[in-house]
């Protein structure tokens, strides 16, 4: 989050200097919260890792639509179609059958699951709620950006929101872990990757879109990463999908083209 926003500086103090001055306080406090939200997503997800089981912690931080499709008509106004309801079911369908695939296999005599050992029932549940936590502040963070790229920019929007995630991230690891850890060289280098490609490219395409789009249907799209994850493993790393995953896939798909399916680009908006 730091890479990509000292990233974005340059271009954001250059281009849109006048648009950061004219924003309203109402408008950065949202702005801020909605990056301590996008910390809140990542910190609570990636630590439920910890504590629960891989298939538990994707499962259940994938239910972001779900969330999104119960708080945006109350604090957006925005009702949710029951087309994309149904896509929502579905699409979800498929992360539950491609999360599942990991610790569970289809045998003769029914289906057997597999989950990691030593995992107290105390420690289980932690990791379940902060999965939760992790999808629910996604949710209400998706919903803050639905409200403010409404009338700010793209560019903006990204640095500021991704500038305070990880100022909260980095006060958070004081807090918890003491001083950040020292990497090697190469380590640094995969991190540049990150804030490149799927940080400044992927994440900004979804802010992107909000503009545009109810905060519902974005959010569902999320659930396509596990089929782009399972790509890049077969290509990169020459694991091979199962057909339950290839199974689960068609079912996102599906699921996202059903939510898809009435949703249209705002009249009158201006591309930016």
């Amino acid at each position: 989050m730091g890479l990509a926003a000292l990233l974005l500086f340059p271009y954001t103090i250059v281009k849109h200097k006048n648009e950061l001055r004219a924003l309203s306080r109402k408008d950065l406090g949202f702005a801020l919260l909605a990056g301590f939200l996008l910390a809140v997503h990542f910190a609570t997800w990636i630590t439920s890792l910890e504590y629960t089981s891989v298939a538990s912690s994707v499962v259940l931080v994938t239910t972001t639509p779900l969330w999104v499709a119960l708080l945006a008509p109350v604090f957006l106004g925005e009702k949710t179609a029951r087309l994309a309801v149904m896509g929502m079911i579905v699409a979800l369908l498929g992360g539950v059958i491609i999360a599942g695939s990991d610790v569970c296999s289809w045998m003769p005599g029914g289906i057997t699951c597999h989950f990691q050992d030593g995992l107290a029932g105390s420690q289980s549940l932690l990791g379940d709620l902060l999965a939760v936590l992790g999808a629910i502040s996604g949710a209400v963070y998706f919903m803050i950006g639905r409200h403010l790229r409404r009338k700010i920019s793209l560019t903006p929007y990204i640095f500021l929101v991704f500038s305070a995630s990880a100022l909260f991230l980095v006060i958070s690891m004081f807090f918890m872990e003491g001083a950040p850890a020292v990497y090697p060289t190469r380590v640094y280098g995969w991190l540049i990757l990150l804030a490149v490609v799927p940080q400044l490219l992927g994440h900004t395409i979804f802010n992107w879109s909000l503009k545009y789009l109810p905060a519902g249907y974005v959010s569902v799209n999320l659930l396509g990463e596990p089929i782009g994850s399972t790509i890049l493993a077969y290509i990169f790393l020459n694991e091979k999908p199962p057909a339950v995953k290839i199974i689960g896939a068609i079912l996102i798909l599906a699921g996202i083209g059903l939510a898809s399916f009435h949703q249209k680009p705002q009249p009158g908006v201006q591309h930016s």
